[in-house]
């Protein structure tokens, strides 16, 4: 298990979160990605999963929503996950910017327009309609998110060895040792 990675890159999404610097100042799609494309299937819907969870707990706003997004976002990785293990060769950042605009289109359309008119009482074309502008916003930042973010966090995390759990507590034994 990459307990060590996951708990540093859900912390470091979720803090990221926090600073509201942007309007839809969610880097999720970006940091997820380098998960899934790991050689395990459930890790990219694990790490989506538990960083929106884990949000949502932290600010207080567990609901209906929660899950809808949460799993909406696992099932991107899970997705993903079987579209890169088809590639031939490394996945590139040019993949990744082409999975984080269809990703944020399939999570934009799920959870605003198919699950919006049900949970905010609104019509399925002033849903449909008002997600334009949040869907454009979205894409935006993502596309940067991917561009800033994912080749770092996938070099510096996902993929470096020195992370792995059985390296951390190897260091932490040895640290109490001295």
């Amino acid at each position: 298990m990459k307990l060590f990675k996951y708990a540093l890159s859900i912390l470091f999404c979720n803090a990221f979160r926090f600073l509201r610097f942007i309007p839809n100042n969610d880097p999720i799609m970006a940091c997820m990605l380098p998960f899934a494309k790991q050689d395990k299937w459930w890790q990219g819907a694990l790490f989506a999963f538990m960083t929106m969870v884990s949000f949502d707990f932290i600010t207080m706003k567990v609901g209906l929503w929660t899950a809808v997004t949460a799993l909406t976002y696992a099932g991107l990785g899970i997705m993903f996950h079987f579209v890169y293990k088809k590639q031939a060769g490394k996945v590139k950042l040019r993949h990744y910017i082409g999975s984080g605009i269809a990703g944020v289109l399939i999570f934009d359309f799920v959870t605003g327009v198919l699950f919006g008119p049900a949970m905010f009482g609104m019509s399925f074309a002033q849903a449909a309609i008002g997600q334009i502008p949040f869907t454009v916003m979205h894409l935006l930042t993502a596309t940067f998110f991917i561009i800033l973010l994912t080749p770092l966090l996938d070099r510096a995390i996902v993929s470096n060895p020195s992370l792995e759990d059985s390296a951390v507590f190897n260091r932490i034994k040895l640290w109490a040792r001295a």
